[in-house]
């Protein structure tokens, strides 16, 4: 005869499946609890654990049967939904363009050929962030366009285009494209975090500001204008954001010598507090956090990865290279109702828990996977919540090492601090099915109880999820079917033009959302009529007076204040007093070392009036004025040769 569970015994049942998983219980001990509580063991049993498996999808445009290959990096991989995600990707180019994937419950696919990320250094990180806004509607921390420069003289500087711009997808299109010209003032640092209230209440955080300013740049979305609202009084850089329970939550990398304002100064808080457009103040500091051993500095931790569910933010850090006194080790808080508790700090015993590497691996000399990953000494790649469960994801990375040679580490930790499991990717069924090394682990995301994604640093996917249970009822939203090809201009002159014609965007009138307009211009030969500011620095020359003194002479547009400075490898050698000019021709000298001769020259500029503007049909026209610009190479002497 077969019994049937009551209503009451199902909901037990379920609650017996939560906190088996939770704790990580042996199946021994599954048949154990089902006794205790009174319930048939099938009860227990009858949800299968969930398992973590690559889930790559196929190139677009390349035969289903061509082997697989990695996305590129990837910098960011958020949820609306479990079956609504997106990513954001520096590509593979030409294979992989850069730019945005969405997940619809079975399959992932490219959503947008634009919008998308930069290779990076190990040291920058991956390129690229989302944070969604509505059901379909989000922004994306994107790299700034090719062709964006500044010319001064006979030397084109390359700007750097890393996570410098902003996208604002709507509706199935990018609605607005946010960008500075770069070498000014007023040019967007670089952007590390993203975080949205609502549609209309987003903010944006990065880099510290140029000297001598000091703060965080940051810019506020409050849903008809992007405005730039620095974090005030330190210059710690911004580079994680979550929102819960009506604040955003914004960590920062505490470095020391960042320069702080008078009265700022003491122990700098790991995290910030915003609050909701119209909530008085704006910016806060998170109290002390239960971070540091006794005689730890905060620069002996990294910035805290960051990640909210079911009203509860959990904050994962790893050691950096202390600048003063002992280096610090991993170290894993968890904030509810208010309240902080470290969860893993200088007393877990934490440092063995992952797996030495196997016999196969030290016959194949792979001794550089995941078993020389201690733990305590390992850095902090991401973090995820698990809804549903009280316990997180962390994924690990060495401090040092060839990443593209390790494979994916994880640990899975309960509220209480536990250590549930431990994980390394693939796993040893897939490598006995000869999937071999895919990247480290990069970014974590869990949409649901038991359903989470991990990015690695090669572009791999690698999805947790029931067995039976690794696809969902498929997301229909025309809004994310794509391709999206088009992104609009912005201000990161000049502009090149677009490969393809602009969406039909009517149906977003119907929205109640105050986008901020763009005009489509003719094209004729693949020109494009703009209106551009005209070069602050024109008619740039220089020469060598003597053996040792430089004379710099320009043309300003208008009145400017104006530096000369000489750099060796990144350090300031000589440079001039900051002088007020007016409007036409100056010259500038300075007086070199021989024996600290530069290797780069650089005037700072700061127009004080408006800059006259021009129009013209030229794709590549675009303001030249500049805040940091090279200058033409001078030959120096002796057996140096020209500066480079």
């Amino acid at each position: 005869m077969m019994v049937r569970a009551t209503s009451a015994q199902a909901r037990g049942a379920r609650a017996a499946r939560s906190a088996i998983r939770a704790l990580g219980l042996a199946p021994p001990l599954v048949l154990a609890v089902a006794f205790v509580l009174g319930l048939p063991a099938g009860a227990v049993a009858a949800e299968p654990a969930p398992s973590w498996r690559l889930e790559q999808p196929p190139v677009p445009g390349v035969a289903a049967s061509a082997p697989l290959a990695g996305l590129g990096a990837i910098g960011d991989i958020e949820f609306w939904a479990p079956n609504r995600g997106l990513l954001i990707t520096s590509g593979d180019p030409p294979t992989i363009p850069p730019g945005v994937w969405a997940y619809d419950g079975t399959a992932w696919h490219e959503l947008a050929t634009v919008c998308g990320g930069v290779e990076a250094t190990q040291e920058e990180g991956e390129s690229g962030r989302i944070a969604w806004a509505g059901p379909e509607e989000f922004w994306t921390i994107s790299s700034g366009r090719p062709g964006q420069s500044s010319q001064t003289g006979e030397v084109v500087e390359i700007p750097p285009l890393i996570d410098n711009t902003l996208c604002h997808f709507a509706g199935g299109a990018v609605v607005a494209s946010y960008a500075h010209a770069e070498f000014q003032a007023d040019s967007y640092q670089r952007m590390r975090a993203a975080a949205c209230f609502s549609a209309s209440d987003c903010w944006f955080g990065g880099y510290p500001l140029p000297e001598p300013q000091i703060g965080a740049f940051q810019l506020h979305w409050s849903g008809s204008a992007l405005e730039a609202e620095p974090y005030p009084g330190e210059a710690h850089a911004v580079q994680d954001m979550q929102v819960l329970e009506g604040h955003l939550y914004e960590s920062v990398r505490i470095k020391h010598g960042d320069p702080v304002s008078a009265g700022e100064e003491g122990p700098a808080p790991a995290l910030h507090r915003i609050n909701p457009e119209g909530v008085h103040p704006t910016f806060l500091a998170e109290p002390a956090l239960p971070l540091y051993g006794e005689g730890e500095l905060p620069e002996a931790l990294d910035y805290l990865d960051l990640s909210a569910a079911d009203g509860a933010l959990w904050a994962a850090a790893g050691p950096k290279p202390a600048e003063a006194g002992s280096p610090g080790q991993l170290t894993v808080a968890r904030r509810v109702k208010g309240a902080w508790t470290q969860l893993i700090g200088p007393e877990h015993p934490i440092g063995a828990i992952l797996p030495q590497p196997s016999e196969e691996e030290a016959v194949l000399g792979n001794s550089r996977g995941a078993g020389e990953v201690r733990a305590r000494q390992a850095t902090v790649s991401a973090i995820a919540a698990d809804p549903g469960t009280e316990s997180a994801w962390i994924a690990l990375a060495p401090r040092e090492g060839a990443l593209d040679q390790l494979r994916a580490v994880l640990i899975h930790v309960s509220a209480t601090g536990e250590v549930l499991e431990e994980q390394t990717l693939p796993s040893a069924a897939e490598q006995r099915e000869g999937i071999g090394p895919k990247g480290a682990a990069a970014r974590l995301s869990c949409p649901a109880r038991n359903d989470c994604w991990l990015a690695t640093t090669e572009g791999w996917l690698f999805h947790l999820a029931p067995a039976g249970q690794r696809t969902l009822q498929r997301d229909e939203d025309p809004a994310f079917a794509g391709p999206i090809t088009y992104r609009p201009p912005d201000q990161g002159l000049p502009q090149l033009p677009p490969d393809a014609p602009p969406p039909d965007t009517s149906g977003l009138v119907e929205q109640q959302i105050k986008y901020e307009q763009f005009e489509e211009k003719s094209q004729a030969a693949h020109e494009v009529e703009a209106v551009v500011s005209v070069p602050l620095l024109s008619q740039v020359h220089s020469r060598l007076v003597g053996s040792s003194t430089l004379q710099l002479s320009f043309q300003l547009a208008v009145k400017a204040r104006v530096k000369l400075l000489a750099k060796r490898r990144g350090a300031i050698v000589a440079a001039t007093p900051t002088r007020t000019l007016k409007a036409g021709r100056h010259t500038l000298s300075l007086r070199l070392d021989p024996r600290r001769w530069p290797t780069k020259l650089s005037l700072r500029t700061r127009a004080l009036a408006p800059l006259p503007t021009v129009s013209s049909r030229n794709p590549n026209v675009g303001t030249i004025s500049t805040a940091f610009a090279a200058l033409p190479r001078v030959p120096l002497p002796g057996t140096i040769g020209s500066a480079r």
